[in-house]
């Protein structure tokens, strides 16, 4: 198979990248495809690929400040030229899978979300603090981009999922199935250890819809002992909030976190998140999550096996889950045996017969898009 990968943008390091990086290792010799690429701010080994970029890249400020341009997206990824490839990969959360590709191509869109700031635009705006002026102003470009993303998702032939929330997503957006194939974890880092310490622990970008505020607000309240790692604009915010039992450790490296997350009684999850990384990286750690029952969680905590979940995203009710929750009720290598499910080497296996059978369907004719599944 000639195979072609397509990504939104390369700027930044993000959850989306880490599933680009697995893609590359399984088509090394595909082409990346992409909007904007600024190298200095990606890892080295990204300049060992073959990327190519669209007219976008040559843009004044386009690299640095990449949201201005959102209207110029689903043009640029329009004339990108990919004849001449038997697949497209497209790994989206904003609006490559709006590439147009011939008949005789196949294209599979790995989805990350739909795009959310045009089909979840008030939540996103909030998130983002953008104020009710500008967020009424935007509505319109809103509308339109919408019209175009719900046209571009027609020209998709296969839609995978990451998980059971974003499948829903696609099938109310986009009028779609799609398979699900978890996103690749990389249990390998974290091994579980002989015993644990008494303190929670919290990780990531300390920024509002995280809501590490909830976690603060209950450890704080109910007097246990809560580690903070990461750091963010809602540093301050939390700090402000914290009682003696919450310590902030700022940014953990990389070789320290395993140790870290293994060590802690239970890791708490209360965002709100299409699939989450951390949560099961805690888990190959043999460590238990309590976690807000939404979106991946729901497919990655498994209740009295993997850890447990609270209903609603309130600090009376992680307290509550808090107050119920028991450490040595769970045995860490049966909570490793159920990472092991979402590890790299499953998502690789996964993805590549995956495309392997939905090529040699599209060869023979076959046309899910045809044949009733949407």
């Amino acid at each position: 198979m000639r195979i072609a990968l397509v990504h939104d943008w390369l700027n930044q390091m993000g959850g989306a990248e880490g599933v680009l990086e697995d893609l590359v290792a399984l088509y090394p010799s595909a082409p990346l495809y992409t909007s904007i690429y600024r190298a200095e701010a990606m890892p080295e080994h990204y300049r060992q690929w073959d990327i190519r970029t669209s007219w976008m890249d040559k843009l004044p400020l386009v690299k640095r400040h990449h949201q201005p341009f959102l209207p110029l997206y689903p043009l640029a990824f329009e004339t990108l030229d990919l004849s001449g490839y038997d697949v497209v990969l497209s790994n989206k959360s904003g609006f490559c899978h709006g590439v147009i590709t011939p008949p005789e191509t196949l294209h599979i869109c790995y989805c990350l979300s739909p795009t959310r700031y045009v089909w979840r635009h008030h939540d996103y705006l909030r998130r983002e603090g953008v104020g009710r002026i500008r967020g009424a102003a935007l509505a319109p470009l809103l509308s339109v981009l919408r019209l175009w993303d719900r046209m571009a998702a027609d020209r998709v032939d296969r839609f995978v999922s990451i998980s059971s929330e974003i499948q829903r997503r696609v099938r109310k957006y986009y009028r779609r199935e799609s398979e699900i194939i978890y996103p690749p974890v990389d249990t390998s880092r974290f091994v579980p250890a002989a015993s644990h310490d008494d303190y929670f622990l919290v990780v990531g970008r300390q920024v509002p819809y995280k809501r590490m505020d909830l976690a603060v607000r209950a450890c704080t309240e109910l007097g246990l002992p809560l580690k903070v790692a990461g750091s963010g604009r809602d540093r301050e915010r939390l700090e402000s909030i914290a009682g003696p039992t919450v310590e902030f450790l700022g940014w953990v490296p990389d070789q320290e976190l395993p140790e870290l997350v293994a060590r802690c009684r239970a890791f708490l999850f209360p965002g709100a998140e299409d699939f989450g990384i951390a949560p099961l990286e805690a888990m190959a750690a043999g460590r238990p999550v309590v976690a807000y029952a939404y979106g991946g969680a729901l497919d990655t905590v498994v209740e009295g096996v993997s850890g447990t979940l609270f209903a609603q995203q309130t600090v009376e009710s992680l307290i509550d889950a808090l107050e119920r929750f028991d450490a040595d009720a769970y045995n860490p290598l049966d909570i490793r045996r159920h990472a092991e499910q979402f590890d790299t080497a499953v998502f690789r296996e996964r993805m590549t017969a995956f495309v392997t059978q939905a090529w040699e369907e599209h060869k023979h004719g076959a046309n899910p898009i045809l044949e009733g599944d949407t």
